[in-house]
């Protein structure tokens, strides 16, 4: 035989044409054994092809093993040739058989695929291709790392470890302990495919340790599961031994019925004590462990924690009302003789819903602090709830038990917190209050502040109604414009100004020094704050309308003499003088108002109202050749705009009367522009100043700069009254400005002012413009 022909015979040895069964859900690896089921029709077909020749299978995994009917391209390419051992006819037409794996092979080609797949497979040996001690070392952390994982895996019996343990050949351990592996196909496929064995070894590796910390999770993730579940059994079964052993002992202590008894001695109405023993029957109904057993349990505890009878009593008299109001607070006349009025008519009537109050007024006047004093004079227990930012409608009115971690709104809450059902409950920054997808919180509020609904106020979680009507509420604004009128139609509205200057001067004396002394631990004779030293503070380190940034100041002057106090506690007393006080703050703050300092062209004093208390603003109008347009700058709302409009006009249509040549307003351009053009500024009071200084621009005649007015105009020449009279005289007050025009209409509204403020200031009114010229124009 030359040596072609035996080189074909060899080849065509290694070549075996054998029936192929497709494994689902599981890769067998050579030196193996495999018992299995086989119930599909072309592998019973193959299994008895295999019988009638040698015996001999080809096995491969399937990589989908969902598929029933898979083609050659969802059969893996590489598998096991494997001999059948035994082969056993089931009853309903499956087999059950058991094959011994020989040694691994490939497909060449498929040479059958009708009825049964067969093909061509060549055997495939592995490779060792490295030295002796690094391929040792790499068997060793394969063995390690599986002997580690199969600690944790209670379906590798001991015996099963030991054998593979024994195995001394790297490829056979590997196929061996592969063949136990609960892994994804395609890694199994991927570690039967690799022939280089180091390179198996070490996949083999990573796929044990992959398994192990897997395997260790779900330990630890079985163990709570179980530890939880032991634990909710363990409380059944005791409660249901201590409900036998209370039953046998004749003793009543269920904890059922004690809610009961707790219920029925608190004395609820008669429809919310009914709800009550309803959820308590639900209660005995449900297991322990449920959630809703502690959903209801809670709903019960709020129930009997909510004030439903609880009350304070009122204050006795007017007199110790009016001295802890006078105590307490400075001025506010109006918020004190209210309180008064109602105490006075609650002491007449014996019944009486309570009032809704709302104070409205710049930061620092005391709207907050006068609530708390509201609640000390009428002896009533203080609830306060901040409303700025608040967008859910849900803090207001709750949540429905059905959600999770449901809760009440604010409102029981803090009836709850207060422990009694009259208390003064302040609902703070009410114009600050927005609304978004979650609802409108000021529509929640309508209900809550109308003394017509307020009687059976309902709240989502609780279900039940609650009476409002002896709480009183008072809610405080910086403005009023923000509040919409529903809500703002609810409430009685109070207006706290900013405070004079001797005001100021008072309550330091009064409140902020002794207060900021307690704070910093400063005794009251170690210190003596002079009037000049405080009248200093007040005009050239802050500039406000209520007393916070007095107070911060006050508080660091007093922090510099704890400063010496505590270097010396002998120091002698402190006199604090105005030269004292400047050289502790440092540099002048305040800035006032730029307004003009002599008699100018085109340049008039106005006067505003802002947030923070009055203004004023000096408004300037210049003409340049043009074609007759009007410029406005200064970030002018549309109202002032419209004003500045109205004011041309008027004087276009007045032009010869007032000896203006018409023909300016043709070939000039009239620009008016208030000054701090950073700042927005709206508002129909500044129509007048505007028209005296486009009627001084256009005559070339000075006004007087001692001079501040406020009014609106119209095409009709008409001063239509303005609201803040009193914030814009204290600005012209604090600025040095002691002539102020207004409208007339406004005169009544002089006597809020203070009078301190009214004779130092000239009051000059005005029904129509040409009376505001006179006085403001030097013609």
């Amino acid at each position: 035989m030359n040596q072609e022909n035996l080189n074909t015979e060899i080849i065509e040895e290694a070549l075996l044409d054998l029936p192929l069964i497709a494994l689902r859900g599981k890769v067998l690896f050579p030196k193996t054994v495999l018992n299995f089921d086989v119930g599909r029709p072309f592998s019973v077909k193959a299994l008895n092809k295999a019988t009638d020749d040698k015996s001999l299978v080809f096995i491969a995994a399937q990589k989908n093993p969902i598929i029933d009917n898979p083609r050659k391209r969802d059969i893996a390419e590489i598998g096991v040739v494997a001999k059948v051992k035994q082969l056993t006819k089931m009853p309903n037409g499956n087999m059950k058989a058991s094959v011994d794996a020989l040694y691994r092979a490939e497909i060449v080609r498929y040479t059958n695929t009708e009825g049964y797949f067969s093909a061509i497979v060549r055997e495939v040996p592995y490779v060792n291709t490295e030295n002796t001690v690094e391929l040792e070392a790499c068997f060793r952390l394969a063995k390690n790392a599986f002997y580690e994982y199969s600690l944790l895996d209670s379906r590798i019996t001991k015996e099963v470890l030991a054998t593979v343990s024994e195995i001394t050949d790297a490829n056979e351990f590997v196929d061996n302990a592969m063949s136990l592996m609960p892994c994804e196909i395609s890694k199994v496929l991927n570690i039967l495919s690799i022939s280089d064995t180091k390179l198996r070894l070490t996949e083999a590796q990573k796929l044990f340790s992959r398994e192990l910390e897997i395997a260790k999770i779900e330990k630890e993730i079985s163990l709570k599961v179980r530890q939880n579940i032991d634990k909710s059994q363990k409380e059944y079964y005791l409660r249901e031994q201590l409900r036998a052993i209370h039953d046998e002992l004749g003793d009543d202590i269920d904890e059922e019925d004690a809610l009961r008894e707790k219920i029925k001695a608190k004395g609820l109405p008669e429809d919310v004590e009914q709800k009550a023993l309803k959820e308590i029957d639900r209660l005995d109904k449900i297991n322990p462990s449920s959630p809703d057993y502690s959903i209801i349990l809670n709903y019960l505890d709020w129930l009997l924690e909510l004030p439903f009878n609880e009350k304070t009593e009122d204050t006795g008299t007017l007199a110790t009302a009016q001295e802890i109001l006078d105590k307490d607070h400075f001025g506010l006349e109006k918020v004190k003789q209210r309180i008064l009025e109602y105490i006075a008519v609650l002491k007449l009537t014996k019944k009486m819903r309570g009032p809704i109050l709302c104070f409205v007024g710049p930061p620092g006047v005391g709207k907050t602090s006068v609530a708390t004093s509201i609640a000390r004079a009428l002896n009533r227990k203080f609830v306060r709830m901040s409303l700025g930012g608040v967008k859910d409608e849900a803090e207001i009115r709750g949540h429905r038990r059905t959600y999770v971690g449901a809760m009440p709104g604010r409102i029981i809450y803090g009836l709850k917190t207060a422990g009694s059902a009259n208390p003064v409950f302040l609902l703070d920054e009410i114009d600050k209050l927005s609304s978004d997808i979650h609802g409108d919180p000021a529509s929640a509020l309508l209900e809550v502040l109308d003394p017509e609904q307020n009687v059976t106020f309902r709240d989502r979680y609780m279900e039940i109604p609650y009476d409002l009507s002896d709480v009183m509420f008072i809610t405080t604004a910086n403005s009023l414009d923000t509040i919409p009128y529903p809500l703002l139609d609810r409430m009685e509205i109070i207006e706290l100004s900013g405070y004079t200057g001797e005001e100021k001067v008072q309550i330091a004396k009064r409140y902020l020094i002794p207060k900021q002394l307690k704070l910093n631990g400063v005794p009251e004779t170690k210190v003596d704050f002079t009037e000049d030293a405080i009248r200093e503070i007040i005009e050239e380190y802050t500039m406000e309308a209520g007393v916070r940034g007095l107070e911060r100041q006050i508080g660091s002057v007093i922090r510099k003499v704890a400063v010496k106090l505590g270097d010396n506690p002998k120091m002698r007393k402190q006199k604090l003088t105005a030269k004292v006080v400047c050289d502790y703050l440092g540099v002048k703050k305040r800035l006032k108002d730029v307004t003009p300092e002599v008699d100018e062209v085109g340049a008039t004093v106005g006067l505003a109202w802002t947030q923070v208390g009055g203004t004023t603003l000096t408004i300037e109008v210049g003409l340049m050749r043009g074609k007759g347009e009007l410029l406005l700058t200064g970030k002018l709302g549309d109202v002032m705009k419209e004003s500045a409009r109205a004011a041309i006009s008027y004087i276009k249509s007045n032009a010869k009367r007032y000896g203006v040549d018409e023909e300016l307003f043709e070939k000039n351009d009239i620009h008016v522009h208030v000054p701090e053009g950073a700042t927005p500024k709206d508002g129909p009071s500044a129509g007048i100043t505007m028209a005296t200084a486009i009627l001084s621009a256009l005559t070339k005649k000075t006004v007087r700069h001692d001079v501040a007015m406020t009014g609106e105009i119209t095409l009709r020449g008409k001063v239509l009254p303005i609201g803040g009279l009193k914030e814009k005289a204290l600005a012209a007050y604090r600025q040095g400005i002691y002539t102020v025009i207004i409208p007339k209409a406004n005169e009544r509204d002089l006597a809020e002012i203070p009078d301190e403020i009214r004779k130092e200031i000239k009051f000059i009114t005005a029904e129509n413009v040409d009376e505001v010229f006179n006085v403001a124009i030097n013609f």
